[in-house]
């Protein structure tokens, strides 16, 4: 499927959303147990308050993850369906990609440098 021009910028800020790996692993989290809150998230991936908090304003301003106040707190959850499948087909890739370097006697992790 081709991405209309008209839609290529819209498609190019939504990849760099997800080009940070701190804000995959918070869609990651949210994705297996939502909604959460700001603390809750920093707690289960080991990462400050307010950089999650950064985070995840970024997340909602690109409208890949809502806010709820209930109370005095905030739960976060993923808004986009199309991020679980998106998610799974890119692990897929990457475990399909792995495979092949290992079956070929490459380093199973190579960096770009």
């Amino acid at each position: 499927m081709a991405v209309p021009e008209s839609l290529i910028d819209d498609a190019a800020r939504r990849f760099a959303l997800l080009s940070d790996p701190t804000r995959l692993r918070i869609l990651a989290v949210l994705l297996e147990r939502e909604p959460l809150t700001v603390g809750e998230l920093s707690d289960s991936l080991g990462i400050a308050t307010p950089n999650v908090s950064q985070h995840l304003a970024r997340l909602s301003t690109g409208r890949l993850v809502s806010r709820e106040k209930q109370g005095r707190a905030v739960h976060y959850r993923t808004t986009d369906p199309n991020l679980r499948p998106l998610c799974e087909l890119m692990c897929a890739s990457l475990v399909g990609d792995l495979g092949r370097r290992v079956e070929a006697g490459r380093p199973a992790r190579a960096r770009a440098g």
